[in-house]
Order: structure tokens, then C-alpha cells, then sequence
């Protein structure tokens, strides 16, 4: 907890304001730990403060209860001032059972407080969870403020009079931990009751248990002399506007539907279930009746297969996937690039190799989609930087493929697309006009492969349109015509043409901006959802007098025309990634002579700002 300043207060326990605090909810992935930090995020969000979550889960659908790898996890910092990252560790872990507090122990700051439910804590739990004694007996947890609450116990106390099955009265033990730490941290019941009432509607028997739970933990919190002060956290002054919470998917979802109403287009969905981006086709679907069209596909291929028929047909083509599913869908993304349709294929990165870690976060795609197709293959890749930044991203990522007539990737990331930040509504007429050109019959010929002078562009014409019957397809095209060619001077021709229409999208892109001196000693280069950590960091150490700076891309093919000028201006760059160091060895490609230095991490979880801290002091 930062920035602590004791209330005098006429209670029996003191109130101490707080700028900024961070909670960890552990427990069995039937535990309900993500619901119950949703629960806290919104009431944070309805309370004013700014925020920044990290949800964390295991792949299996239900591990074996009480183990290891079925633990489940949500941390959250909520603040009074601007923040961009989830915390490094936790003021509060509320840990469940014993294999809860193994995992996230060494996420705890010490001297933090730590929420044990004693209940569990029996021989049988503490074996699964590999523990050789009770921590709670040993010294294991000596430099923690320690409060064993027997949450299960209370839990049924407070339940004894409902009419419920005793495992859907255990299920209601994260209410009362819950309620715990709405009291702990002067937060309202009010959102989180309203919550119950609409989401049990057609089980009034569970309503009144979850809420009893919930008042309960909360009233336990404030007769117990195991907490003798509150926690207050200040609204954030945000800049003037309508907020509401979003996670990255559902920013990524509403920015695309945006677009395809921007352009007055139908947007077509094709995806097949891959985590992380599976929620994206869940966010979609219920836009039915709002232009927008989803499918379900029986594979990856099928489903990009499917999107790119809506980009021929005149529509917004957009398919989603991870990484594995960019393996399968590269050969029909390569037929996109030479049909040059504007085909949107989003990258939800997981961790990796092959099926790998799907819930756990990575960046380790980015030369994947890059180069991972056949023959010369250039395509655009914009990146978000945060949660909200992928609605701003859908749209340029639009925008992009129908001015260029080109596929762009939208390559997120599974720390971006779970988590969940303040988003400030945009205003309607600041957003791009989109404007789709499609040709009709004059009296010249039509000719398919055609080109805009400026952009390289070839035309979009419409299948059925009387005069432009045309064909398209994977062989190699003729200039103009697009009949099929084996000549070789003319297929050196098309490439140079598809090759020069990505790098013409420079001149039509922001040019990179840098975050502090715009000369000196480091630049921190970052792309994707590093933005965060880098961004507490250079703050951090400017605070204590260090003179860095930062730049962060969303654009990473084409790179802004001015990245090389920028990079010229300092001795050193460090890029801090979530994998070898794969965008290090395209800078350094691209702008021989740079001083560039990586900062790696693929342990599937996000950076640290003080891993980035460190490296920087390092460094300077």
C-alpha cells in the first residue's frame, strides 16, 4: 500500500487513506476467484478509481480440486492516481486453500497482509498441495501479517438457516471473503448486490445466500480485532467524460464494430475457439441486429476461409485466433495477400510453443506473423498497447486494410485481452470517416490489379457488379488483368507493387512519439502490452531524478518513418519483450548502428516494473 495517511476518525478503528492499492484473489478454480475480482473491478469503476487487473487461470477446465496447477488467480490495483499496470505484488493476497498460498506467496509484498481460510487447512489439503508441514504453524509466513479467517465455517454459520445443498453453500465462501474486503477498503455493497439479483434471478434461494454471504463477510470484518483500521482509496481525477470497464477483448469486439458502422459495412466474424480470443466471438454475437454477422467455424481454416469470402464479397472480413491457429491459417492469409483483399486476422498471443500455455500471456508471435507464410508475403501489423487502446486499434487496423487493399494483423496479446482498465468513451465525431470506394462499370475496361497512384491500392470491386467481372485467386497474377502469369519479370513486378503498398503506409501512419527527453542516454522501446510496465518504471526513476525516456510502437509493419531518427538521438535503446528478442532483431535489421539491448522474459507472465527498474539503473 502507497502512500498512507492515518484519518482521525470518531470510530472505534481508524480510517488510513491510501493512493494506491493492490489485492490478489487465490483459490481452486472453482473457487469463483475471477468473479470475485470482477466483482471488486466494478465496484472500483462505480467508485472512481482508476485500475488495472490481471486475471490469471489455469488451462485446464477443472483441475483436480486442492492442486497446484488448478489454482486460479485476479489481482488488481485500484488508485487515485493514473496507473497502467496490475501492481508487482500484492498489499492483501486472500488465498483460499493451502495450494492458493504456495502459488502466490511470492506474490506478496512483505510485511503484507495475508487472508488464510483456516478451514481447509487440514492434512488432506496440505498434501495436495505438496506442503511438507502447516505454514500456518511454522515460520513460513513470519515476515506476513497473518489473519486466519475459517471462511467455510463462517460461511455456513451465516448460511445454517438457507435452504441449500452444502456444496452450493461452500460456493458462497467467496462472497464472504469478498465482503471482507469491501470493508477492509471502504467500498459499497450496493453494485455487487444489484449484480446478484440480476445474475441468480431464476434461483431466489442463491440470491439470498450470496448476499448473506456477502454481508456477512463484510460485518465479521468489522467486529473482528484482527483488522483495527479501514483502507481509503480517493476517486481519480480522470479526464472529463463517460468511463465504463472494459477488458481488451470486449475493447477489440466494440472497435470493430465501430469501424464496419464507420464505413456503413456489414462486419463478418469467422472464428473457431482458441484461448485467449474466444471471448472476442462471444462479445460479437449478441451485435446481430447491428450489421454484424458471426460464424462458428468447424476449423481455423474454415473459419479465415469464410472471412476472406466477406472481404471479396465488400464486406469487414475479420477472423481471430492465437498462435496455433495463425499456423493453420497462414496458407489462406498468403491467398489473401495476393488476392489483396482487406482481411483483418487478429492475434490473440499465448504462450508457446505448439499448444503450449493457452492461458498464460506471450509476444512471441511477432515474426510469426511477419514471415510465417510461403514467397514474398509482406502484410501490416498494428499492435495495442492497453486494454482501451484496442478499440482505437480495430479501427485503424480497418481503416489500413480497405484504404491499402491489403490483410493487416491485429496482434494482441492474452495479458491485453483479459485484463481491464477505464475506458473514456470516444466522442463520435473525432473518429475516422471511413470510406469504402468501390468501382462501377465506365466505359473503359475493367482492369482488377489497377492501382491507386498514391496508395498502390487496387481496386474493390464488388462480385456481381454488371462490367467488373474479374478473377482472383492464389496463382500468380498478371498486372492490370490478373489473369494467371508464369512470367517472371512480371511476377518481380507484382511483388515490388504489394511490397511498396506496406511501406507507403508510413506516410499515412502517426510518426512515433517519445515520452520524455527526445535525446539522452536510454530510450525504453516497447510494443504491445509492455507499454504498462515501461511506463511506471521511466516514471519511477524520473521521480527520483534519472533522466530516461520512452517510446512505444503500435505500428510494427510499417515501423513510423521517423522510429530511425528517433532511435539515432540516444546512446543506448533497450527493448524489454515477452520472448528472445524478436522485435530487437528487426530494429537492429532495420537500423544498423543502433546501440539496442534486450530485456527478455517468456515465463508467460507480464513483466514487473521493478524487473524493468532494474535493468534501466543497470544500464544508466
Amino acid at each position: 500500500m502507497s502512500g498512507l495517511t492515518e484519518i482521525k476518525t470518531k470510530t472505534k478503528k481508524s480510517v488510513v487513506a491510501a493512493s494506491s492499492i493492490t489485492i490478489r484473489f487465490a483459490g481452486d478454480s472453482g473457487d469463483g476467484m475471477q468473479l470475485t475480482g470482477d466483482q471488486f473491478t466494478d465496484t472500483a469503476a462505480v467508485m472512481g478509481n482508476d485500475f488495472s487487473t490481471l486475471p490469471d487461470f489455469p488451462a485446464e477446465i477443472r483441475a483436480p480440486a486442492g492442486t497446484l496447477p488448478g489454482v486460479s488467480s485476479f489481482q488488481i490495483q485500484f488508485s487515485k492516481d493514473i496507473i497502467f499496470t496490475p501492481g508487482d505484488l500484492s498489499d492483501v493476497l486472500i488465498a483460499m486453500n493451502p495450494a492458493a498460498l504456495k502459488v502466490n506467496l511470492e506474490n506478496v509484498k512483505k510485511g503484507g497482509l495475508i487472508f488464510i481460510n483456516e478451514t481447509v487447512f487440514d492434512e488432506a489439503h496440505l498434501k495436495k498441495a505438496g506442503w511438507k508441514q502447516n505454514p500456518l504453524e511454522g515460520g513460513v509466513l513470519k515476515d506476513f501479517q497473518l489473519i486466519k479467517v475459517p471462511l467455510s465455517a463462517l460461511t455456513a454459520n451465516a448460511l445454517k438457516d438457507h435452504p441449500l445443498k452444502l456444496s452450493e453453500v461452500e460456493r458462497c465462501k467467496n462472497f464472504f471473503a469478498l465482503g471482507i474486503v469491501f470493508w477492509l477498503y471502504d467500498r459499497t455493497l450496493e453494485h455487487t448486490v444489484n449484480w446478484i439479483q440480476k445474475r441468480f434471478a431464476k434461483r431466489p434461494e442463491i440470491v439470498n445466500a450470496n448476499i448473506a454471504a456477502l454481508k456477512a463477510g463484510y460485518n465479521y470484518a468489522d467486529i473482528t480485532e484482527a483488522l483495527p483500521v479501514q483502507f481509503q482509496v480517493r476517486e481519480a481525477k480522470l479526464e472529463p467524460g463517460t468511463y465504463r470497464k472494459i477488458t481488451g477483448n470486449e475493447a477489440t469486439a466494440i472497435g470493430f464494430v465501430t469501424a464496419a458502422h464507420l464505413a456503413n459495412k456489414t462486419l463478418f466474424y469467422g472464428s473457431y475457439p482458441i484461448t485467449p480470443a474466444s471471448s472476442i466471438l462471444h462479445e460479437l454475437a449478441p451485435y446481430k441486429n447491428y450489421g454484424v454477422k458471426t460464424f462458428q467455424a468447424e476449423d481455423e481454416i474454415a473459419a479465415v476461409g469464410a472471412a476472406i469470402g466477406a472481404s471479396f464479397g465488400g464486406q469487414i472480413g475479420v477472423t481471430g485466433t492465437s498462435g496455433p491457429g495463425i499456423c493453420l491459417k497462414s496458407e489462406a492469409i498468403n491467398l489473401a495477400i495476393m488476392a489483396e483483399l482487406p482481411l483483418i486476422v487478429i492475434d490473440a498471443q499465448r504462450g508457446g510453443p505448439s499448444t503450449g500455455m493457452p492461458t498464460k500471456t506471450e509476444q512471441a508471435d511477432l515474426l510469426q506473423v511477419l514471415f510465417g507464410r510461403n514467397g514474398e508475403s509482406p502484410i501490416a501489423v498494428v499492435a495495442p498497447k492497453t486494454p482501451s487502446d484496442c478499440f482505437q486499434m480495430a479501427v485503424e487496423a480497418v481503416r489500413i486494410a480497405m484504404k491499402y487493399m491489403t490483410p493487416v494483423i491485429f496482434l494482441s496479446e492474452g495479458n491485453i485481452a483479459n485484463a481491464a482498465e477505464p475506458w473514456k468513451l470516444p466522442e463520435l465525431e473525432q473518429l475516422p470517416k471511413l470510406e469504402a470506394k468501390h468501382p462501377v462499370a465506365g466505359k473503359d475496361p475493367f482492369y482488377p490489379y489497377a492501382r491507386d497512384q498514391k496508395t498502390l491500392a487496387r481496386p474493390w470491386a464488388i462480385p456481381g457488379t454488371p462490367g467488373l467481372e474479374h478473377r482472383i485467386g492464389g496463382l500468380a497474377k498478371a498486372d492490370l488483368t490478373g489473369n494467371v502469369s508464369y512470367d517472371g519479370e512480371n511476377n518481380q513486378k507484382m511483388v515490388n507493387y504489394r511490397a511498396e503498398k506496406i511501406r507507403r503506409i508510413a506516410d499515412d501512419i502517426p510518426e512515433q512519439e517519445v515520452l520524455g527527453p527526445k535525446s539522452g542516454k536510454l530510450l525504453v522501446l516497447g510494443w504491445g502490452g509492455t507499454f504498462g510496465p515501461i511506463f511506471q518504471a521511466v516514471a519511477d526513476l524520473k521521480a527520483q531524478g534519472t533522466q530516461v525516456s520512452q517510446a512505444h510502437l503500435n505500428y510494427l509493419n510499417p515501423f513510423p518513418k521517423n522510429l530511425g531518427n528517433v532511435l539515432k538521438q540516444f546512446e543506448k535503446v533497450l527493448i524489454p519483450e515477452l520472448n528472445s528478442g524478436q522485435l530487437l532483431m528487426l530494429i537492429r535489421n532495420a537500423f544498423p548502428g543502433t546501440n539496442v539491448m534486450g530485456l527478455h522474459k517468456i515465463q508467460c507472465q507480464p513483466f514487473k516494473v521493478e524487473e524493468i527498474t532494474n535493468k534501466i539503473r543497470e544500464l544508466i
